[in-house]
């Protein structure tokens, strides 16, 4: 028979010391609790009966008692079958305790991934292929060289730069091949995360941002090999954020430059410019509020709470005030300002570079 590992979750015995996770399928649901908060909102605790799958307790059975006084925010709610994630600690009396944390989902993970590559495949063919592979080099350059990097204590922005540029220079060639579009994609991109960054640095020291607005942020503290740069990481995140907007918006240019000098030969390098700029202007708006929806999805609790503060006591000039809602202000708005100085960039450098061997003017 298995041993029984039991563990109750109780005001007296708080976990002090930092353990491992391992993971464990559900074998039963003991008992169930519902809990009706003030607002009318509903929770549920849940005793469970577990059995270690990977670690330590691998074939142990483990009763975790999560039906409390306490109510932890963000609980799961378990079924049999289910696999979890579970934190094993040692609390202040030195005795083993237990935590349900998390779903193990990342089966799921795989599968979705699995069709993200087929679908790109199927309808990319061999630029399809050759996209992926660029997607893989460039999260072998944030995993290998950025995040350890910046752990190791270095500098976040100039190793983003660095990171960035070669994460640049990997999506571009593998997609588009060695050529004159390319080359020019690079350079417009480059200028543009250049005034990216600087406008970044002046508005977050103005702003005093901190870089630890952010509760995922706050988690690193004293946790690298060396200090970390936590304004410098803000920065470089905006930087990364911003360097796929401006590829697809670049590149889409540069092609629109290219396409309309071959329709027409005969129009001159002002013309050629303002046709694409034309084009330019309507990719733009698409282009902003995809950065902006994409930053507004990662930050829907902080616009909640905008929203909620708005007729309290805070009022819109506290909300607004708060640094990590300034962070993703200026995050958003310094990004949609890189994206748009890359545009007539973009189109000028095309314009000029491709349109002077035919250029009849």
């Amino acid at each position: 028979m298995m041993p029984i590992l039991v563990f109750a979750q109780t005001n007296n015995e708080q976990p002090q010391k930092e353990g491992k996770n391992f993971e464990a399928k559900v074998m039963e649901v003991i008992d169930q609790k519902e809990i009706i908060r003030e607002n009318g909102s509903k929770a549920i605790q849940q005793n469970l009966k577990l059995k270690g799958l990977t670690g330590q307790f691998k074939n142990k059975e483990i009763v975790f008692q999560g039906i409390s006084d306490l109510e932890v925010i963000g609980a799961g709610v378990y079924k049999k079958g289910d696999r979890v994630v579970v934190d094993h600690i040692k609390n202040v009396n030195g005795n083993d305790a237990f935590y349900v944390i998390d779903y193990v989902r990342r089966g799921y993970l795989y599968l979705l991934a699995g069709i993200f590559g087929a679908v790109i495949v199927l309808i990319g063919r061999w630029k399809g292929i050759k996209a992926l592979l660029g997607l893989g080099v460039s999260f072998l350059i944030i995993m290998k060289y950025i995040i350890p990097k910046i752990l190791a204590g270095g500098n976040p922005l100039t190793i983003s730069l660095i990171g960035s540029f070669a994460i640049l220079a990997v999506l571009i060639y593998f997609t588009d091949g060695w050529s004159k579009k390319s080359h020019l994609a690079i350079i417009s991109i480059f200028f543009s995360l250049v005034l990216t960054l600087i406008l970044s640095i002046i508005f977050t020291k103005l702003a005093r941002l901190n870089g630890l607005a952010q509760e995922d942020a706050a988690l690193l503290v004293g946790m690298g090999k060396a200090a970390i740069d936590f304004r410098g990481l803000l920065l470089a995140g905006i930087l990364i954020g911003t360097l796929g907007v401006l590829d697809d918006g670049v590149v889409s240019q540069i092609e629109a430059v290219e396409q309309i000098k071959e329709a027409n030969p005969k129009l001159s390098k002002s013309q050629i410019f303002r046709s694409a700029f034309v084009i330019g202007n309507t990719h733009l708006g698409a282009i902003v509020n995809t950065l902006f929806l994409t930053y507004a999805g990662a930050s829907l609790p902080l616009l909640l709470l905008f929203t909620l503060n708005q007729s309290g006591s805070f009022g819109y000039a506290t909300v607004l005030n708060n640094e990590a809602i300034a962070t993703e202000i200026i995050r958003t708005l310094v990004g949609s300002v890189g994206v748009a100085l890359s545009l007539p960039i973009a189109t000028f450098l095309a314009s000029y570079y491709l349109s002077t061997k035919k250029n009849i003017t």
